[in-house]
């Protein structure tokens, strides 16, 4: 994730003025939220949000899938 500078929000600033930094995530597609001038939260559309979830989810599938082809054996000797 690429971070711009406009993006970035003060801890104080996000609690004071909610609205302002949610326009933020409208226009800008996220935000981050500092806390001692250190990244802290990231705050982004929950659509996008999902959507990143759902390609977590096909990662874990495919190497699910991986360890299980590559000890597949080791499995039918355990399932005996």
């Amino acid at each position: 994730m690429q971070i711009n500078t406009k993006n970035l929000v003060s801890i104080t600033e996000a609690n004071q003025n909610f609205s302002k930094v949610a326009r933020l995530v409208d226009e800008n597609g996220a935000a981050i939220i500092l806390k001692n001038n250190t990244p802290r939260y990231v705050l982004i559309e929950f659509s996008q949000f999902q959507e990143e979830a759902a390609l977590d989810d096909d990662a874990v599938d495919a190497i699910a899938k991986r360890i299980l082809k590559k000890h597949q054996a080791a499995f039918e000797e355990l399932a005996k």
